[in-house]
């Protein structure tokens, strides 16, 4: 009982959030066409499935960040851009997005909810998290950020989606459209929360598309070894250990898949733990 009312208020939380965001904390990444997009540009559309408390959005055709700030007194400076997961088909906004910017201003980060391009839109997506670390770390002043202190998060699919930005921050995905893509589109951290995708190489090996080097940046993973797409954050962290990158992975035997930070999921409270310890050790220290 005690989880099902926790579940609702999240949930009532969230749907407030998404309807009294003001029009200033909302950025339209592309202030005219959308690159690769043939549909015009509207609002994402809410699924009609909202089960376990979760907002389902679909159809995105202009992308957005919403932002949410931390208290001034608790603001440390550095910012995560969240991608929110849903198989690159819909966006679990509030689950995996207001939910996690929550949490986050309470460490004093201030988060960015992604509404990449879904459905089946990755390489649209990856241009939308490319713009979106571009326009975060051109305007970084306005938010009082250090422009060296900017990462991403991302949970399944915006784990996957994270992990390209983490990976293939020198590809030109898009032909730049005003000065703040002159801007580096290299996260500085990333944390990969049961991340899916990452192991579509022969044999379940890392997916061809990653180029991990050592420019990428620190990462911290966590997964579930019951969770059907735990090999992803295996492979990640095997590829990330070979090229000398500094890499944390947390595997804990229970806890599937899709759980966001819930109460009613052990898993859920440890990554939050053990991901704030991570964050204070290699990006507020520093």
């Amino acid at each position: 009982m005690k989880t099902t009312l926790y579940t609702l208020l999240l949930s009532l939380f969230a749907m407030q959030a998404f309807a009294q965001t003001k029009e200033k904390d909302i950025i339209h990444l592309w202030p005219g066409a959308v690159p690769g997009e043939t549909a015009a540009k509207k609002p994402a559309v809410p699924t009609s499935d909202s089960s376990k408390g979760v907002i389902r959005l679909t159809d995105v055709t202009d992308p957005i960040m919403q932002v949410f700030l931390p208290e001034k007194s608790k603001a440390n400076g550095a910012a995560v851009i969240v991608c929110p997961g849903g198989g690159y088909q819909i966006l679990a906004i509030n689950l995996e997005g207001y939910e996690i910017a929550q949490w986050l201003n309470g460490l004093g980060y201030t988060a960015f909810v992604l509404q990449y391009r879904v459905p089946q839109k990755q390489e649209g997506a990856l241009q939308d998290v490319q713009r979106a670390l571009r326009l975060v770390r051109s305007r970084a002043s306005e938010w009082q950020l250090k422009q060296q202190k900017i990462g991403v998060l991302g949970f399944s699919a915006g784990g996957s989606l994270s992990a390209r930005a983490s990976t293939l921050y020198n590809k030109q995905s898009y032909a730049p459209i005003d000065k703040a893509d002159s801007a580096s589109a290299r996260p500085d951290f990333a944390l990969l929360i049961y991340p899916a995708y990452l192991d579509l190489g022969a044999n379940h090996s890392i997916t061809p598309e990653l180029q991990i080097d050592n420019r990428t940046p620190p990462t911290f993973l966590f997964a579930t070894a019951d969770d059907p797409y735990a090999n992803s954050a295996l492979v990640m962290a095997g590829a990330l250990r070979e090229a000398k990158v500094h890499v944390e992975l947390h595997l804990y035997a229970k806890g599937g898949h899709g759980y966001g930070l819930r109460p009613d999921n052990k898993a859920g409270l440890a990554w939050t733990t053990l991901a704030s310890h991570w964050l204070e050790r290699n990006v507020r220290e520093k």
